[in-house]
């Protein structure tokens, strides 16, 4: 005899809202990884100037030991490295029925939700060190000026498939007020 099963299935129903929290659930997209090569690379460029400043400068003009300051930059450097990796991995966003979520932060975690609704303008904007590495950002912008939201570093196909998947979602849903 099977028991808990209305249906005669042997299949508990108790397991199903469960199943619908799973199917709720964000699908959470992460940024592709030409953002973290971007910044990456123009750390080192800039850290290599500021080595250089650092180095050249004062051995030059105060004395040979003041070019020790030559080292500071290259370990702002190391721990710059690490800590754009950890900000890029915490950038993600995922689109739901009726809202997108941006989500971002490593020590201060912090999750926008802009209703489809209230968006009136998304924009795709991409300048030149970011059209040169083949990347875009998506800005959205709200009824609330606190509440716009980026999503910095997509492949251009995916900012321009957002903006108008975005924008065509925002029309639908804001007819109705």
């Amino acid at each position: 005899m099977e028991t808990g099963s209305p249906d005669g299935t042997g299949t508990a129903r108790a397991t199903e809202p469960a199943a619908d929290t799973a199917r709720d659930e964000p699908v959470w997209t992460g940024l592709p990884p030409g953002l973290l090569r971007m910044r990456r690379l123009l750390l080192v460029a800039w850290l290599g100037l500021l080595t250089l400043a650092a180095g050249l400068l004062p051995g030059f003009l105060i004395g040979p030991g003041w070019a020790l300051l030559a080292l500071l930059p290259p370990a702002l450097g190391v721990w710059g490295w690490v800590m754009l990796e950890r900000n890029w991995r915490s950038w993600r966003y995922a689109e739901r029925a009726d809202d997108l979520l941006i989500s971002r932060g490593v020590l201060w975690r912090e999750e926008t939700v802009v209703p489809y609704g209230r968006m009136q303008l998304v924009e795709v904007t991409s300048g030149p060190v970011e059209r040169h590495f083949g990347l875009a950002s998506v800005q959205l912008h709200t009824a609330a000026a606190a509440t716009d939201a980026t999503i910095p570093g997509l492949d251009p196909a995916e900012a321009e498939r957002l903006r108008d998947h975005l924008t065509e979602l925002g029309e639908a849903r804001s007819a109705g007020l």
